[in-house]
């Protein structure tokens, strides 16, 4: 069997972010980055279905250069090769833009009887990238997956919602999209970051793809930002000493500030 993961390399999610004046995207200079993280779900239910069955994982990435950085931590987990989109042209690509690039990556690289991705990114956040490419390689999609197994050609599991839980059986191929309850990401041996190495990181531009400058980064993309402001700074809270009436202030409290 042959999976493929969407992954994304984004800023560490500790990191103070800055956020450019002009265009609003964020700052990468100087700013820690990383794989995903529910993207490692995705990866590592990927590399146990192949340690369970056999078959090969492809990491399909884009981003600009330190994006490379994510790729291998996913092979150091136990993918077999990656792919690495990287043009200056995707600076300011939306999720429709994105999901157009990693749907051709896909398509480029073969197919996939599977494609595996995380819930939604650690950065943006939206978990509408899945289903759109789903849509653009015509493939049936089931999303809040948190457990998967596969056999025969079919992928089967339950998913969960904010109504309901729910058994599914789909067809392969299928894009499924794990949350983070599904495993427990290993954390590389030393033996595998080596093996890591001397794995292929195949690095494309769009016109290996197909796809013109004009389809993606600003001037392709279908939404904007229009603002970009820095979370406010926590503040240290009201510290009530109960000398008896603690817990009648306390409910004041929820109370004036519409919390009850």
């Amino acid at each position: 069997m042959r999976t493929v993961v969407l992954a994304k390399y984004v800023p560490d999610a500790t990191a103070d972010r800055r956020f450019d004046p002009a265009d609003h995207t964020t700052v990468r200079d100087d700013i820690e980055s990383r794989l995903s993280e529910l993207d490692e779900y995705a990866v590592e239910q990927a590399v146990r279905l192949s340690e369970q069955s056999g078959g090969e994982v492809l990491v399909v990435l884009m981003g600009p250069g330190g994006a490379a950085d994510a790729a291998l931590r996913a092979l150091q987990m136990g993918a077999t090769a990656a792919v690495h989109v990287r043009d200056a042209a995707l600076r300011g690509t939306d999720a429709a833009g994105t999901a157009l690039v990693l749907a051709a990556a896909v398509g480029r690289a073969g197919g996939a009887d599977l494609v595996l991705t995380g819930m939604a990114s650690t950065d943006a956040g939206t978990g509408l990238v899945p289903a759109m490419v789903a849509h653009r390689l015509g493939l049936p999609f089931v999303g809040y997956v948190d457990e998967l197994d596969v056999a025969g050609g079919t992928a089967t599991g339950a998913r969960e919602t904010e109504a309901f839980r729910e058994r599914f059986e789909v067809a392969l191929p299928a894009v499924v999209a794990v949350t983070d309850h599904i495993n427990e990401p290993r954390y590389p041996s030393f033996k595998a970051i080596m093996a890591a190495k001397k794995k292929p990181v195949e690095v494309i531009a769009l016109t290996d793809l197909g796809i013109a400058p004009d389809e993606v980064g600003f001037a392709g993309a279908r939404t904007a930002v229009e603002s970009a402001l820095r979370r406010p700074a926590r503040s240290s809270g009201e510290v009530v000493k109960d000398d008896g009436d603690g817990g009648a202030r306390m409910v004041a409290y929820l109370v004036d500030n519409r919390l009850i």
